[in-house]
């Protein structure tokens, strides 16, 4: 009786740090999507203020248009970078911790 009232605490024991672990992967992946989600949120306001200003800039100087398409180019890529780091240091958080 003492014997199978032991197993079953040790099979508790097992069951309880098997959800810990599953709970402890569910938390970090959910931590993942959402600090990629808020990561994404400024760099999109940041490409669409981009743009707008861009169609405000070519419709006020029409004779400038390449050289501020240029512009434009570089601040997008600069602006999307930051997508890019909020997602490597999400996955670096994701395996690492």
């Amino acid at each position: 009786m003492l014997q199978s009232l032991f197993h079953f605490a040790a099979s508790a024991a097992d069951t309880v740090a098997a959800n810990e672990a599953i709970a402890r992967k569910a938390g970090k992946a959910i931590a993942l999507g959402v600090g990629a989600g808020l990561g994404t949120i400024g760099p999109g306001i940041g490409v669409g203020f981009i743009f707008g200003k861009v169609i405000e800039s070519v419709t006020r100087q029409p004779e400038m248009r390449d050289e501020i398409t240029s512009i434009q180019w570089l601040g997008f890529a600069l602006t999307e970078a930051i997508v890019f780091y909020a997602f490597i240091f999400g996955l670096i958080a994701f395996f690492l911790s």
